[in-house]
């Protein structure tokens, strides 16, 4: 079963889209991924202004990387 998960979660299009560092190698390296994913964007949407700014991001562009789903781990098309 745990093979089934893995070779699904490989199949996602978003994470052949997502660069080569990040790709996970089973379904506890993935699950790891999204929870950091998690916890960044939750990161990112607590971010003052000036933060931000720090960073090179705008608050609305920063919120809407915040509101991505945790499994969009890929670059931002759009």
């Amino acid at each position: 079963m745990s093979a089934q998960l893995g070779s699904g979660f490989h199949s996602s299009p978003v994470l052949r889209s997502a660069p080569r560092a990040t790709h996970p190698r089973g379904w506890l390296e993935a699950l790891r991924l999204i929870l950091r994913v998690i916890r960044t964007r939750q990161d990112l949407a607590g971010m003052e202004p000036r933060m931000l700014r720090d960073i090179g991001l705008t608050p609305g562009r920063a919120r809407h990387e915040a509101q991505r789903a945790p499994w969009d781990i890929g670059p931002h098309r759009g």
